[in-house]
């Protein structure tokens, strides 16, 4: 059965950085659009980032942009995303995600995008 599963969240200082790992077992991710989201409490779930199969291109929406980054390493089947300056505004619980069909084009933020979905992993940004 295919999973995906998302680490590396914590609880880190304001300005600080974190990596999530995203991977995947049972399918190769290089054929997927893969996006991050996330959801803080209350609140609906907002579209982070993408990344898009055939290229790699990346997006972000506008409250990351400049801050996170998005990244692939095929031979371990992982999808990153690096969050530096880091404030209390990102604290959520972040999710990995894939498109359900082997994708074309650019990838799209939209949560609806995306069909199989990780358990999430709680970023927490406090002093």
């Amino acid at each position: 059965q295919v999973q995906l599963v998302e680490s590396g969240g914590g609880l880190v200082q304001p300005g600080g950085s974190l990596r999530l790992s995203c991977t995947a077992s049972g399918i190769s991710l290089d054929y997927y659009h893969i996006g991050w989201f996330r959801q803080a409490p209350g609140k609906g779930r907002e579209g982070v980032s993408c990344t898009s199969s055939n290229d790699h291109s990346a997006f972000y929406g506008d409250s990351v942009k400049g801050r996170f980054t998005v990244s692939r390493d095929s031979a371990k089947n992982t999808v990153y995303l690096q969050m530096n300056s880091l404030t209390p505004e990102d604290t959520a619980v972040y999710y990995c995600a894939r498109r359900g069909v082997i994708s074309s084009g650019t990838c799209r933020l939209g949560p609806s995008e995306y069909q199989q979905w990780g358990q999430g992993t709680q970023v927490t940004v406090s002093s």
